[in-house]
């Protein structure tokens, strides 16, 4: 099993990996969530998949089994920033715009992580390590980038495996029930990784 991190200047020394993650993302978001989300070619996407933007991807023999995209809160396209900050400004229906409990953070060290999944056909047997990898590499790429801090906006159910992960997390807003599912926006603490 391997861990990568894509970014546009990459993508093409990984083959059709960014192309299976988003394949990926759609069977997960779109066909199994049965999200409205935009899709193209059996990829799904949206207005944060820019070159600003990394993916990280859990994966083996082209095999995606897991993802999460990472996206600096200094991002700027047209009228979109990043996806918590666009919900907080009213931009996006599908989100409540009290979703954190302050102001959506614009600074360099910050970075926002969004469209996290497990593929739903990843063997039991291999799920915790998935998990492992995801959060690992995660917190890897995010701090390459210069991050102290990443928010996510993630199921509730967080403070279980951050413990068992060792992340530095917190509630950065309130409890929300989205798509039939309780999500809420955590902080991750990086700073004290950095070493």
């Amino acid at each position: 099993m391997q861990t990568t991190t894509l970014s546009f200047a990459n993508l093409h020394n990984h083959g059709e990996l960014f192309a299976n993650l988003l394949r990926a993302r759609r069977q997960s978001f779109i066909v199994q969530n049965n999200w409205d989300l935009p899709e193209a070619m059996g990829m799904e996407f949206d207005q944060y998949d820019t070159p600003a933007s990394r993916w990280v991807a859990v994966h083996d023999f082209g095999r995606v089994y897991a993802g999460i995209r990472l996206t600096p809160t200094t991002a700027r396209v047209g009228i979109y920033t990043y996806m918590i900050r666009d919900a907080q400004r009213g931009l996006l229906d599908s989100i409540p715009s009290d979703l954190l409990y302050e102001e959506a953070p614009v600074a360099e060290n910050v970075w926002e992580s969004s469209r996290v999944f497990v593929a739903h056909d990843t063997p039991q047997k291999l799920r915790r390590v998935v998990h492992l990898h995801l959060i690992e590499e995660m917190t890897k790429a995010a701090r390459d980038l210069g991050a102290t801090r990443v928010l996510g906006l993630i199921p509730a159910n967080w403070p279980r495996w951050a413990r068992r992960r060792g992340l530095d997390a917190e509630a950065a807003g309130r409890v929300m029930h989205i798509d039939g599912i309780d999500n809420q926006v955590v902080s991750i603490n990086l700073s004290e990784k950095m070493h």
